[in-house]
């Protein structure tokens, strides 16, 4: 039987607002009027159908991108700005985004080397506690090359974590990875949000995982009709707006 999930924060204490967001490119607008925020230790989930923009907008959570309008607050500080010091949050890129070159333990210190003055054998010792964290102990000296695509999963969340930051946002953390694979990185969420008050925001259309994982959601309409649905996701499945059922309920629209 899985764990009781903790109760949402108030509203004063929400670590990521987002408000009157329109992202897109150039003349193409994918959602406009996008306003939710996550509560500090929570697990929130951005759903939606294929190109309803759900990695997109991470990328604007992130700073890889600039909204053509709207505000991010992240931990009372906005907007992102990558280039003005250690980011106060940590991404897992679905694809991992590890560097096949370096090993393993030095895409997890890269963070440290980029943003702390650590000595070279205290951010190797740091790395290798990440790794630790996520059960991956014996793979500090492997290439990403080496590594299945679970492990891949879980190196990649040990350099997110590598900054001890407060909020992670996770792309897809269990895409494309066999059934029992995806559970475990499941459960490794969890128990990083369990176990150190991690707050999580996940990409994600596998329901599996957001009925697991999520204390609330956002549904985003994917002909940009913004979001069509927020709350506890448990809750959302008899919804009255027919594209929230239909999402949750996995069938096509008429």
């Amino acid at each position: 039987m899985s764990a009781a999930r903790p109760e949402a924060a108030p509203a004063g204490e929400r670590l990521l607002e987002v408000r009157g967001l329109t992202i897109g490119w150039g003349a193409k607008v994918l959602q406009r009027d996008l306003t939710f925020g996550v509560a500090r230790g929570e697990v929130f989930a951005i759903l939606g159908r294929s190109g309803a923009g759900k990695s997109t907008l991470l990328r604007f959570l992130v700073g890889l991108e600039a909204p053509d309008a709207g505000r991010i607050v992240i931990a009372g500080h906005g907007p992102v700005d990558l280039s003005a010091g250690l980011p106060p949050f940590g991404v897992m890129f679905q694809a991992g985004a590890l560097f096949g070159s370096m090993t393993v333990g030095e895409n997890v210190r890269l963070p440290l080397d980029e943003w702390t003055d650590l000595p070279p054998a205290a951010a190797a010792a740091v790395a290798r506690a990440k790794l630790a964290l996520v059960g991956l102990e014996g793979a500090f000296d492997q290439l990403p090359s080496e590594l299945s695509g679970g492990m891949l999963k879980r190196a990649a969340m040990a350099r997110a974590l590598a900054l001890d930051p407060e909020l992670v946002f996770l792309d897809e953390p269990s895409a494309g990875l066999d059934p029992i694979t995806a559970r475990e990185i499941d459960d490794l969420i969890r128990a990083l949000n369990d176990g150190l008050g991690l707050t999580c925001v996940v990409v994600t259309h596998e329901l599996e995982s957001v009925f697991m994982l999520a204390d609330r959601c956002i549904v985003l309409d994917d002909r940009g009709g913004g979001i069509v649905a927020e709350g506890d996701p448990r809750a959302l499945c008899d919804s009255a707006d027919p594209r929230v059922r239909e999402f949750f309920n996995r069938r096509p629209r008429s």
